[in-house]
C-alpha cells in the first residue's frame, strides 16, 4: 500500500522500497492552463552546476541516462524514470517540479499528486491542491536528495516568478531556444513516439508490455514487474479535464434572468441569499447551476471568484474554502512577510542568510530547515548577565519557510541599509545573521531596575521586533521624553539622557507620581524612538 505524504514529509528510498529503477509520476491540471514538467539534478550546493542535468521536454535524458522523461502515461500528466544507482556522483538531488506556461497561478490548480512506483506498485503519494497555493507559477514538488543514502521528501513549495524564478533559484540562466534547438532533435526521437515511450514502462512496473534495447539493461536489477495495460489506454483515461468539475463562465449572465430564479428561492437557504445577487439581473443567473459552490463568492472579492470556483473541490468544501480564505498564508516574494500582527515568514532560500531567532519562537516551517544552537561564546555569557541583554539565540539555516511567534506579540520587521537601531534584548525576535550586534550602554546616572544598556544592531539586514499592542513612532525633538519601560527602541543616532523629575524637599512626602525617571532623545532630523502602550 501506498504511503500518503503531506508537505514536509521525508523518508530513505529504502524504507519505501529496495528498489532503485523507479518511476515518478506527477499528475497537475487546472483550467485553461498548460504546465511544463521538469526535474532539476543539482549538486553539493544544490545549484544547476551542469546543464545537462535539467531534463524537460527539449532534453528528455541525462548523459547517461539515469534520469529520463518518459511523458504522460497511466493517469500521469508527466513521468519520469530514476535509476538511482546509476545517478553520477556530482548529483546531490533531484527536484521535480511544475511550472504554468502562459498567464495563471497555481491556485487555480485541482487536486494533483507525484508519485513514486517500484515494480508496477505505488509505494508514496504526496497529493496538494490549489488551496495550498496563492500567486505562486512554479512549484517545487517532490525531491529525491542524498543523505547518506537516497530519501524523498515532500516539498510544495512555489515561486511567483515561475519557470525563470526556478532556475535562478537553482543558479541557473535563462538560455536561448535556439542553440537548444539542435541537441534536443538527437535525443527526441527515443521518447516522443508513443512505442518508444512504453519502452522503459516493464522495467518500472508502468502500464507498458513491449520491450526496447535501451530499457532491459536496468531491469534485472530492479526485477521482473507485473505486466499492465498498454500505454495508449492511460494515455486516453487522463483525467486532467475531470478533476475540474465546476464551469467557469464569467459573470455576464447571457441566460435570461427569469427562468433560473424560482429554482433558487424553492431550495432551502437561498431566500436570504438570493436578493443580494437579484439586484443586478446579469449577477444570478451563473450563480444558480453552482449550487453550493456560490457560497464562496460572498467570502471573496469577485474578480478573484473565476479563479478560486473551478478548482475540482467538492460543492460540500466550498464554504469551507470560502471561510477558511481571509487567514491562507501570504505570499509576497520577499524574506520576511508578515503573515498577520503576530506571526512573521522569512524565505531562508532568498538572500542565502543565515537566522538567528530566539529559542522556541519557531510555531511551524516547510522545507529543508535546520535549526542549531547558537551560544554567545564566554564573554557573551559575561555581557549579557552583566547588562541584563543576554538573548537565547538559535540558528536557523536551509531553503524553506519559517514561521517566528511568541506570546501573541505584535511584530514589526525593521529593515536596515548601513544604518542602525538600539533595541532592548526582550523586544527582539529575530534578525538576519549578516546585522552586527552588541550592548551599547545608555549615559547617564541610572535607571531603576538596572536597564542601563540596550542591544545596538548595524549594517544590512532585517530585525524583527515584537511590542505588546501597536506602538507609535515619534521623531526626536529637543522636548521628546519617554518612559523607560515603555520604550521599545530608538534611532542609533540618538542621543539619549536620563531625566529625573525627583528632587530631594518632594521626599519628605509620602507619595509621588510614579513618573519619576524618563530618558530624554536629542539628535538630528530624521531621528526616530518607537514606544509601545505597555510598561514592562
Amino acid at each position: 500500500m501506498a504511503r500518503e505524504f503531506q508537505r514536509g514529509h521525508k523518508a530513505k528510498i529504502s524504507d519505501l522500497t529496495p528498489g532503485t529503477d523507479l518511476y515518478v509520476g506527477v499528475q497537475i491540471s487546472g483550467p485553461g492552463l498548460t504546465f511544463d514538467i521538469s526535474c532539476f539534478g543539482l549538486d553539493a550546493n544544490e545549484q544547476l552546476s551542469d546543464d545537462r542535468y535539467f531534463i524537460f521536454f527539449n532534453q528528455p535524458k541525462s548523459p547517461e541516462e539515469s534520469i529520463q522523461l518518459l511523458g504522460a502515461q497511466a493517469g500521469d500528466t508527466e513521468s519520469f524514470r530514476v535509476t538511482l544507482d546509476r545517478i553520477p556522483a556530482n548529483i546531490h538531488k533531484l527536484s521535480f517540479t511544475a511550472t504554468i506556461d502562459g498567464a495563471g497561478q497555481m491556485s487555480q490548480v485541482g487536486p494533483g499528486y507525484i508519485r513514486i512506483v517500484a515494480g508496477g506498485e505505488e509505494v508514496v503519494r504526496y497529493a496538494f491542491t490549489g488551496s495550498e497555493f496563492t500567486t505562486e507559477r512554479a512549484v517545487m514538488l517532490g525531491d529525491f536528495y542524498l543523505k547518506d543514502v537516497w530519501r524523498f521528501a515532500a516539498v510544495g513549495q512555489g515561486f511567483d516568478g515561475g519557470l525563470d524564478a526556478l532556475l535562478k533559484n537553482f543558479g541557473g540562466e535563462v538560455a536561448e531556444e535556439a542553440p537548444a534547438a539542435p541537441q534536443q532533435q538527437t535525443a527526441a526521437p527515443s521518447f516522443a513516439p508513443p512505442p518508444q515511450a512504453t519502452a522503459p514502462a516493464p522495467s518500472f512496473g508502468a502500464p507498458a508490455a513491449p520491450q526496447a534495447p535501451q530499457v532491459p539493461q536496468p531491469a534485472p536489477s530492479f526485477g521482473a514487474p507485473a505486466a499492465q495495460a498498454p500505454a495508449p489506454t492511460p494515455q486516453q483515461q487522463m483525467h486532467a479535464a475531470p478533476t475540474i468539475a465546476a464551469p467557469m463562465p464569467p459573470m455576464g449572465g447571457t441566460v435570461p434572468p427569469p427562468a433560473p430564479a424560482p429554482a433558487p428561492y424553492g431550495q432551502p437557504g437561498q431566500p436570504p441569499q438570493q436578493p443580494q445577487f437579484g439586484q443586478v439581473p446579469d449577477q444570478p443567473v451563473p450563480a444558480a447551476p453552482y449550487g453550493q459552490q456560490a457560497s464562496p463568492q460572498y467570502g471573496q472579492q469577485p474578480p478573484s471568484m473565476p479563479q478560486g470556483v473551478p478548482q475540482g473541490v467538492p460543492q460540500a468544501g466550498a464554504g469551507l474554502q470560502a471561510a477558511l480564505q481571509p487567514y491562507k498564508e501570504t505570499a509576497t516574494g520577499q524574506r520576511w512577510t508578515p503573515q498577520n500582527q503576530q506571526l512573521m515568514r522569512v524565505d531562508l532560500t532568498m538572500g542565502g542568510t543565515p537566522v538567528l531567532a530566539r529559542q522556541g519562537s519557531m510555531v511551524m516551517y516547510q522545507g529543508k530547515v535546520d535549526f542549531s544552537y547558537k551560544g554567545a561564546g564566554f564573554a557573551g555569557r559575561i555581557v549579557g548577565n552583566a547588562t541584563g541583554q543576554e538573548m537565547q539565540l538559535m540558528r536557523c539555516t536551509g531553503r524553506g519557510q519559517v514561521f517566528l511567534a511568541e506570546d501573541g506579540s505584535h511584530l514589526h520587521a525593521i529593515e536596515l541599509q548601513g544604518d542602525g537601531i538600539c533595541v532592548s534584548a526582550e523586544s527582539v525576535l529575530a534578525f538576519d545573521e549578516s546585522l552586527q550586534h552588541e550592548v551599547r550602554r545608555i549615559e547617564g546616572h541610572g535607571i531603576p531596575g538596572g536597564a542601563l544598556f540596550t542591544m545596538q544592531f548595524q549594517g544590512t539586514g532585517t530585525v524583527i521586533v515584537k511590542t505588546h499592542g501597536v506602538p507609535v513612532v515619534l521623531p526626536v525633538t529637543p522636548t521628546t521624553f519617554a518612559d523607560c519601560n515603555a520604550i521599545v527602541a530608538w534611532s542609533s543616532a540618538s542621543q539619549v539622557i536620563i531625566s529625573s523629575q525627583v528632587r530631594l524637599r518632594r521626599n519628605a512626602y509620602p507619595g509621588h507620581s510614579g513618573e519619576t525617571v524618563n530618558l530624554q532623545f536629542r539628535g538630528a532630523p530624521g531621528n526616530f524612538i518607537v514606544v509601545q502602550p505597555y510598561e514592562v
